[in-house]
């Protein structure tokens, strides 16, 4: 149960991010980086399209399950900064989302201290 409204949460936060400026342009930035990545393995490592988003995505998140590694030296050097440059625009990404969970969780707390001021004891 904790997990679906958890899971309701977080949806809600990623729906209410998208009147956000700021947000709109980590979304795009964060959409750019894993499509350069996948791209990027699929030209030069000769990754298929979905091995090298699954590269992409485990390794912007530091997950890194080593079944997929870099082979080329161009490839080492690319991730690299791949790695430097997509880390932080991810975590901005996340960092964005997690203020407007963080901000109705906020606002339904202070309604409910409102009602419970408004109701006799």
């Amino acid at each position: 149960m904790i997990f679906f409204i958890t899971l309701i949460r977080f949806f809600k936060g990623i729906l209410k991010s998208f009147k956000d400026p700021e947000f709109k342009g980590l979304l795009y930035s964060v959409i750019i980086i894993l499509l350069s990545g996948t791209i990027f393995y699929n030209q030069i490592e000769k990754w298929n399209l979905l091995d090298s988003l699954f590269f992409s995505v485990t390794t912007l998140t530091t997950v890194g399950y080593g079944n997929l590694y870099p082979h080329t030296a161009i490839g080492k050097i690319f991730t690299i900064i791949y790695i430097f440059i997509g880390l932080g625009i991810l975590l901005g990404f996340i960092n964005a989302i997690s203020k407007n969970i963080f901000r109705t969780s906020d606002k339904v707390k202070h309604v409910r201290s409102k009602i419970k001021k408004l109701l006799p004891n």
